[in-house]
């Protein structure tokens, strides 16, 4: 067999990442592209999913936190980015239905928006608005959750358990998030 052919599981993994983030790149994923076009600001939401009221922010999509972050900073690597796409924005994004306007801050220098001072992500795995399929998986060093609209995380009903290897043998925290708040 030609080797040159035969793809391993973590090259396709990393293309198949890479496509996906894309496509979210250019469908609107972005804030920024919005903002720029003169759209109204951001808002982050509550809406109902199957683990209950969360977070969402562009389109309906699921917000998530990563427990390897510190308040107010990120620490997600480039390649985690590709997975996890940052919740950017040029401006404070408005507070929806739900949401508590007091609890969104921003991260100088980076755009990324705030929830309670954690971070916030997007999940490529989530395809549709409320989908919530980034739950509970330990990916980059640490686990994803969805929030909860008091800014919590939702420990809960973990969807997957599969690791991306760096966080590999790590146990969730029970009481929510690493950081204590």
């Amino acid at each position: 067999m030609n080797r040159a052919r035969v793809l391993t599981p973590a090259v396709a993994l990393v293309l198949v990442a890479a496509v996906v983030a894309f496509f979210v790149a250019t469908s609107g994923g972005s804030t920024k592209t919005a903002m720029a076009n003169g759209a109204p600001s951001p808002a982050i939401s509550v809406v109902q999913t199957s683990l209950g009221p969360t977070l969402v922010g562009a389109n309906g999509r699921t917000l998530y936190l990563f427990e390897g972050d510190k308040p107010n900073r990120s620490t997600l690597s480039s390649a985690g980015l590709a997975i996890w796409p940052a919740f950017t924005s040029t401006q404070k994004p408005q507070a929806g239905s739900g949401a508590a306007a007091g609890e969104i801050g921003m991260i100088a220098g980076s755009g990324q928006v705030t929830y309670h001072g954690h971070p916030l992500y997007y999940y490529v795995g989530d395809q549709k608005p409320a989908q919530t399929t980034g739950q509970g998986l330990n990916e980059f060093g640490a686990l994803w959750y969805v929030l909860s609209p008091r800014g919590n995380a939702v420990v809960g009903a973990p969807k997957s358990t599969r690791s991306s290897g760096a966080g590999a043998g790590q146990s969730s925290n029970a009481g929510g998030s690493s950081y204590g708040y």
